[in-house]
């Protein structure tokens, strides 16, 4: 009875084991079953990639600015224009861009500019000009070129040269007369005469510093009726026709003979179609305002100062300097 007893409960155990077996199987499956449904959801949520468009690189861009108003004169964008493609075509536009703002053009000037020399007025006081002004070319189309590559801004290489004499000399000028030279006309032909004498008067006390540039035309402006010009003979290709203005000439062909004098440079000079009496063969000086100009750039190594005397049928031109100043123009002779 005690063997038989032993075998059914031994019989109950294995039953029981392989039982437990069965069941832990089957839950190990139904874990293994929910986990891998998860973990294939998980997985596709990881994978899901969001594509967001990148946006366009913005093209490089070269701001040009005038350094005196801080005005933006041109943006340039150097890939439309042919940069990193056809850099020759390229920097070929720019220098004729270069030109144009320098120079002008018919309907606009450009920024290079001569000089209008101080003078000095009735009571002594100094009537300021115009100082020169010169946009280097080259320059500004090397910085756009440097500038091409990344963007930026850029200035204009604007160069700005005053008067080459000093305010404390001025008071001087006057002391030594170191040329003149002195014409004649008729008494009795008013309106002429009212034309030298006004274009004299226009010259009077100009002072030229040291590398100044003289301009007849734009130092006497408009020799027409609105500025007191009357009408008078002048010569016109090789004739003798009525002109409002005539006798100007006069003026300008005796300052070129007191200032030949001293030593100057000239950049504009043009003669008569016709022989004028006032001064000998080849010595004359013809302007027209907007036409011929008659210009020079005192290069004797001191500042000067023009006088224009306009007498009783004479008409005499001064330059002048100080003692100091005039040592010094002798020792540079």
């Amino acid at each position: 009875m005690g063997k038989y007893s032993w075998g059914i409960s031994a019989l109950l155990v294995c039953s029981l084991i392989g039982l437990t077996g069965c069941a832990t199987e089957a839950v190990e499956e139904q874990k293994e079953d929910v986990p891998e449904e998860n973990t294939q959801i998980e997985q596709e949520e990881e994978t899901e990639i969001i594509q967001i468009d990148e946006p366009a690189p913005v093209p490089v861009h070269v701001n040009i600015v005038d350094p005196i108003t801080n005005e933006v004169l041109r943006t340039i964008v150097p890939e439309t224009l042919g940069f990193g493609t056809d850099n020759e075509n390229y920097q070929a536009e720019l220098a004729e861009w270069a030109k144009m703002l320098a120079r002008g053009t018919d309907s606009e000037p450009g920024y290079d500019q001569r000089n209008i020399p101080d003078r000095i007025d009735e009571n002594g006081k100094i009537i300021k000009g115009r100082p020169m002004v010169v946009l280097e070319e080259e320059e500004l189309v090397e910085k756009i070129l440097k500038a091409s590559k990344e963007g930026g801004s850029i200035e204009l290489p604007l160069y700005i040269t005053e008067s080459g004499y000093k305010e404390e000399d001025v008071n001087n000028l006057g002391e030594v007369v170191v040329a003149s030279y002195t014409t004649y006309f008729n008494r009795g032909v008013v309106g002429r005469n009212k034309n030298i004498e006004l274009s004299a008067k226009a010259i009077d006390n100009v002072i030229l510093g040291v590398g100044d540039h003289f301009s007849f035309n734009d130092t006497v402006g408009p020799s027409d009726a609105e500025h007191g010009y009357q009408p008078a003979q002048e010569i016109v290709n090789k004739e003798l026709v009525m002109g409002i203005g005539g006798g100007i000439c006069q003026t300008s062909s005796t300052l070129f003979n007191a200032v030949d004098k001293v030593g100057v440079d000239y950049v504009e000079w043009h003669h008569h179609s016709l022989s004028v009496g006032y001064v000998p063969e080849g010595r004359d000086a013809t302007v027209s305002y907007g036409g011929k100009d008659f210009r020079f750039l005192n290069t004797s190594g001191v500042p000067i100062l023009l006088n224009a005397v306009y007498g009783d049928g004479t008409l005499t031109v001064e330059v002048k300097t100080s003692k100091e100043y005039a040592e010094v123009m002798k020792q540079g002779v």
